[in-house]
C-alpha cells in the first residue's frame, strides 16, 4: 500500500513522524526540553545541505550521462531549497526559545538568509530556462559556493557541532534518527517534484 501511495502523501506523513520524534527528544542538561527545537533546527539544516549535495552530484552525473539525472538534480535542488528556506523560521524559534531573543547579526544566520534568497532565485531561474543539464551545473555551483562560504563564516552564537561533540550517546542516536526521518521526507518531496516535472 505504501509503495503505491503518493510521494506527497508520504512526505506529509513523514513530517508528522518528525514532529512526533521531536516531542520525544531527550532533554539536555543546560537547555532542558527546549533543546528539542535545536534538534529539529539542526536536522532540518543537515537535510538541506545533504539535499544540495545530492543535487550537485546528480547534476554533475547528468552532464556526462544520459537518462533522468538532470531532472533528478532539479527535483533534489528544489526539495533542498524548501528545507533551507524553512530552516530560517526554525532558527528564529530556536533563538527565541533558548536565548530569549533574536540575534539577527549572527554570521551563520546572515549566510543562511543570503543563500535562501539565492536558492529561491536560482530555482526560479532554472524553471524559467527549462534546460535540465544547465540546471545540474547550476546546482553544483550553488552547493560549492554554499560550502565555501560556510567554511569561511565566523561562528558567534553557533557552536561548530554541538550534537557530534555531545557526550550523550542517546542524544547522538536520537539526532541521527531525526535526520534520517527528515531525509526520507525530503526524498519523497523530491520524488513528487520529479514526477511532476516529467509528467
Amino acid at each position: 500500500m505504501l509503495r503505491r501511495a503518493s510521494p506527497l502523501l508520504l512526505f506529509a506523513l513523514l513530517l508528522i513522524v518528525v514532529a512526533g520524534l521531536v516531542e520525544l527528544g531527550p532533554p539536555e542538561r543546560t537547555l532542558g526540553v527546549n533543546v528539542r527545537v535545536v534538534y529539529l533546527h539542526g536536522a532540518w539544516v543537515w537535510t538541506a545541505l545533504l539535499g544540495f549535495a545530492a543535487s550537485a552530484l546528480t547534476g554533475l552525473i547528468g552532464l556526462w550521462r544520459q537518462g533522468r539525472w538532470p531532472q533528478r538534480s532539479l527535483a533534489l535542488g528544489q526539495a533542498a531549497a524548501f528545507f533551507w528556506v524553512t530552516y530560517l523560521p526554525l532558527s528564529l524559534w530556536a533563538m527565541q526559545t533558548n536565548w530569549n531573543g533574536l540575534f539577527l547579526q549572527e554570521p551563520r544566520w546572515r549566510v543562511g538568509l543570503d543563500f535562501a534568497i539565492i536558492a529561491l532565485l536560482l530555482q526560479g531561474a532554472i524553471l524559467l530556462l527549462d534546460r535540465p543539464r544547465l540546471a545540474g551545473a547550476l546546482n553544483a555551483g550553488f552547493f560549492a559556493a554554499l560550502v565555501w562560504t560556510l567554511s569561511r563564516t565566523e561562528q558567534v552564537m553557533h557552536p561548530p557541532s554541538p550534537i557530534a561533540s555531545s557526550g550523550s550517546s542517546s542524544i547522538r542516536g536520537f539526532f541521527a534518527i531525526l535526520v534520517l526521518a527528515c531525509l526520507l521526507a525530503a526524498w519523497q518531496l523530491a520524488r513528487w517534484l520529479e514526477a511532476r516535472a516529467v509528467a
